[in-house]
């Protein structure tokens, strides 16, 4: 009788088993990835390589990386892999996924070091963070970019400074040049705005030490003549008058017609967040 219970139990076992294998294979016919088989069946590898071009040209960039990618995955030591491979990293950077972008491009740069384009690689993750953080609201009103965190304008500096130090006749290296001004201007009015910002919380030690940070690491910065004015400001309201005349002695000595402007940001923008008890500057 126990013999004839545990048959039926295997039985019944084994039939449940077999059914959900069959259920398994149905679900591995009808699946995804078997769709994206048939949708490429037939197709070689510069069938792969027009296509995703085109949808590249077209901006359609989510495309354009499914097909960069399965031109990778089957084609792997093809001719037009190194192409794909740093194709797709531009249209993700595009895509605005600079996560994706960026290890696409570092996986290019170590497979291909020795690749005619791996100096476009280097400038490629330079344009990623250079433009990392860009809104929408950013890409159509004037915004101060120097207010936006200052993490991903090191490292695109650190980028361009790479790729002009490895590849001294790269034809990017002009425009990364030009880019690392604007970086080195932000990077040193970023300094200002938090300078500004311990000034209005009184914090005046604080302040005074970013503004020399900006004396020090961002010399020929227009930033320069806002820290000296901070400097100015600050070491008086510390009752440090001797360094006070200092400060304002160099800045009448380097600026003797001053420049437009002064440190604090008065504008209407700034007096909302003040009245919001919010700050910009953080």
């Amino acid at each position: 009788m126990r013999l004839l219970l545990v048959k039926t139990v295997f039985i019944a076992v084994l039939a449940l088993t077999l059914q959900g294998c069959e259920t398994f294979d149905s679900l591995l016919k009808d699946s995804p990835s078997k769709e994206k088989e048939e949708e490429y069946a037939g197709w070689d590898e510069k069938k792969f390589q027009d296509e995703a071009q085109v949808a590249l040209n077209a901006k359609s960039y989510q495309k354009a990386i499914k097909l960069y990618e399965s031109l990778e995955s089957r084609y792997p030591f093809g001719d037009y892999a190194p192409q794909a491979q740093i194709n797709v990293a531009y249209a993700y950077y595009k895509n605005d996924d600079p996560e994706a972008a960026l290890a696409a491009a570092d996986r290019f740069i170590k497979t291909y070091p020795r690749n005619a384009g791996v100096d476009y690689a280097y400038y490629l993750k330079g344009l990623i963070n250079y433009n990392r953080g860009i809104g929408f609201i950013d890409r159509f009103l004037p915004t101060d970019s120097s207010q936006r965190d200052p993490g991903s304008a090191r490292d695109s500096f650190d980028n361009f400074e790479e790729l002009i130090r490895r590849f001294p006749g790269s034809k990017y290296n002009d425009d990364a040049r030009q880019r690392m001004i604007a970086l080195r201007n932000n990077l040193a009015m970023y300094e200002i705005h938090v300078a500004d910002f311990y000034m209005r919380r009184k914090a005046y030690e604080a302040a005074v030490n970013r503004a020399l940070h900006v004396l020090s690491d961002f010399q020929r910065t227009p930033a320069v003549p806002l820290a000296l004015q901070i400097m100015q400001d600050g070491y008086q309201k510390m009752g440090l008058n001797e360094l006070s005349a200092d400060a304002e002695r160099i800045y009448k000595l380097n600026y003797p017609n001053g420049i437009p402007g002064y440190y604090k940001d008065t504008g209407l923008i700034q007096s909302l967040w003040d009245a919001l008890g919010m700050d910009t500057s953080q």
